[in-house]
């Protein structure tokens, strides 16, 4: 089985090939406001050197958000029109949940995306990856207060200041797939952003 990952939620573009079980072609690269130039060349490129053909993937698994607004759409567009043209199954996953799955650190987890303003997208799970807090847009002074005192560790690429036990995330491909790769395959046009909050626009129309 051959399984193609995309996660373009961030400036990051995280995307490999998984077959049986090894990855054996991946990109993980910033590449800020060029992520929507790069990131079909980038994936196009991972199947010239595997020399694999793109109907050769039996499914396509790609991160939904949270995170850039313009970054998700990114990775959501490749994904639904390979998916929807070649007949291949879909399904997304959470950015948080996958960065907590790729820590391999025996605390708990909470994964965090700068959200501005004072907020954070974040969760919180134990060391066995099972959800205390589920994700969400939320303060981050209200977040610290639900994690203090415990044996933790914060995953991240995004600068904050006066936090502790900081871990620089770099996703593990692998696990990610074998975690999610018997999850149900949806419908390429229901495959829709989990922004967990409205965009600026929306909000202003409020």
């Amino acid at each position: 089985m051959k399984y193609l990952y995309i996660d373009t939620s961030s400036s990051y573009l995280y995307s490999g090939i998984v077959s049986d079980n090894e990855l054996i072609a991946e990109v993980k690269e910033e590449y800020g406001q060029s992520l929507s130039e790069v990131a079909l060349p980038r994936i196009v490129s991972m199947f010239e050197k595997t020399n694999l053909k793109p109907k050769d993937i039996d499914k396509i698994i790609v991160v939904n958000g949270p995170g850039s607004f313009t970054g998700i759409r990114i990775g959501l567009t490749i994904a639904k029109v390979y998916a929807w043209s070649l007949n291949i199954p879909i399904t997304t996953i959470n950015s948080l949940e996958v960065m907590a799955i790729s820590s391999d650190n025996k605390c708990i987890h909470i994964p965090m995306i700068n959200a501005r303003r004072g907020y954070v997208f974040a969760a919180i799970y134990d060391a066995e990856y099972n959800e205390l807090l589920k994700p969400q847009h939320i303060m981050l002074d209200e977040l610290k207060e639900k994690f203090k005192d415990q044996d933790y560790e914060i995953i991240t690429n995004d600068e904050f200041d006066n936090l502790e036990n900081i871990s620089k995330y770099t996703p593990n491909i692998v696990k990610v797939v074998n975690q999610f790769k018997d999850k149900e395959a949806i419908n390429p046009h229901a495959v829709n952003p989990n922004y967990l909050k409205l965009t600026e626009a929306e909000e202003s129309k409020l």
